[in-house]
């Protein structure tokens, strides 16, 4: 009778075992689908979900059926923060992916680094989140945005002929964290915790400096509600300066910057925007208004980027298909950035053998140049703050309604001549 009992204790425990084991493996997101970051909040969404799809396809991850779990935060840091906090608390998710902005994401790493997740950073890259002393960020794109200007500053010294580079700038930026972080390393300026005070990076000289470039002006509009537009593009034009910088919180502002400098026929001779790489910019404003602009980014459809998705190789054209076939649309960098953040989640629960955050720190802690995760923008590994190490943005410039990449020069096939002037708007 008790071995009857045994055997049939343990058949049941066989059985429980292979239905946990069967579980969905759930995945945590909040994303900001409406309000003012609505645009690249949904495109950040279609990445996590096109990459769990074929994950699952594939047979999920250790046998297990992913199950994304996406919160719309509104574009709200409280939201944000509570929605994690219910992740982690009520639906039991195992693993999370980041938020979109930097604004979102400083908040949200003090609550996932109390529960020692993984940190996983889509779209978060003012300095400042990274020297919060927190050990499991990991961010997905090219390094901290106070450090974008170099590659800016890059283009106009190699792409354009000596002599003929633009002597003066009008810098123009959302009080945004993310805008704020760029203009600090255009303009040699102090990176400091506003909680302390305690600087975290002195800037100076500044790209533009470097670059011999002068600040004709220099403007900042609120966070939210902004709309005088036009009053701040006849500045622009007044100002005189030779090069227009505008640093936007969302591609949405973008536009409007760009409707409102073609308005007042503002003639710069180079203009940059750290937003504006999507289709709805060029739809926004139009082939003329847009052709010339010169926008960083991680991602570019033509770039050979190889990569690896449910243990087999995956290359940025299987992406582009995927995507396309999907959603009907090509991606931008806002689905490519959340899909490699999907890849690099699943290669550490993969290489850890386990959905334990700790051990899958680790193993992307471990990441090295010559054994990095592998995504479709380019390998990746981390120095000790969780800032990609020996990565460049890929510099675009819309030509004629599309986005070709003119900077590096030399690494890839396909670099499209640097147009130059660009003869206003």
């Amino acid at each position: 009778m008790r071995l009857n009992t045994l055997l049939a204790a343990t058949a049941a425990a066989a059985i429980m075992a292979g239905a946990a084991h069967a579980e969905n493996l759930k995945i945590g997101a909040s994303l900001p689908i409406t309000g003012g970051l609505s645009v690249s909040g949904e495109k950040h969404r279609r990445g996590y979900e096109l990459c769990t799809k074929l994950i699952n396809d594939a047979g999920g991850i250790l046998g297990r059926q992913v199950e994304l779990v996406v919160s719309d935060n509104r574009s709200d840091t409280a939201t944000a923060i509570n929605q994690y906090e219910r992740f982690i608390n009520v639906d039991k998710v195992e693993v999370v992916y980041g938020t979109f902005s930097s604004r979102l994401t400083f908040p949200v790493a003090s609550i996932l680094s109390k529960y020692n997740m993984v940190h996983a950073i889509p779209s978060g890259g003012a300095l400042r989140i990274y020297e919060q002393g927190y050990k499991n960020l990991f961010y997905f794109q090219v390094n901290a945005a106070e450090y974008t200007g170099k590659d800016v500053a890059a283009v106009i010294k190699q792409l354009i002929p000596a002599g003929e580079a633009p002597k003066s700038v009008a810098v123009v930026s959302a009080d945004d964290f993310f805008a704020n972080a760029i203009e600090a390393g255009l303009l040699g300026q102090k990176v400091k915790d506003p909680a302390t005070d305690k600087e975290i990076a002195d800037l100076a000289p500044g790209y533009l400096s470097d670059a011999g470039i002068e600040v004709l002006m220099q403007e900042k509009w609120p966070e939210e509600g902004f709309n005088d537009w036009l009053n701040l593009a006849n500045s622009i034009k007044r100002s005189g300066a030779e090069m227009v910088i505008g640093l936007t919180a969302s591609a949405e502002e973008a536009v409007q910057l760009t409707r409102s400098l073609k308005t007042v026929g503002a003639t710069p001779k180079l203009v940059y925007l750290s937003q504006g790489a999507q289709t709805e910019f060029v739809e926004g404003v139009g082939k003329e208004a847009a052709d010339g602009v010169l926008i960083h980014t991680t991602w570019h459809k033509d770039v050979p980027f190889e990569s690896t998705l449910a243990g087999k190789p995956f290359n940025n054209a299987d992406f582009v298909k995927a995507f396309t076939a999907e959603y009907d649309v090509e991606p931008d960098e806002d689905s490519a950035i959340p899909f490699a953040v999907c890849q690099g989640i699943e290669q550490a629960i993969l290489g850890a053998g386990t959905t334990d955050n700790a051990k899958m720190g680790e193993w992307l802690h471990a990441r090295t140049k010559d054994d990095p995760v592998r995504t479709v923008l380019g390998r990746f590994s981390w120095d000790e703050v969780g800032l990609p190490v020996e990565k460049s943005h890929i510099m675009t410039q819309w030509q004629d309604g599309s986005l070709t990449f003119v900077y590096p020069t030399g690494e890839f096939e396909g670099v499209s001549p640097f147009r130059y002037p660009k003869n206003g708007f």
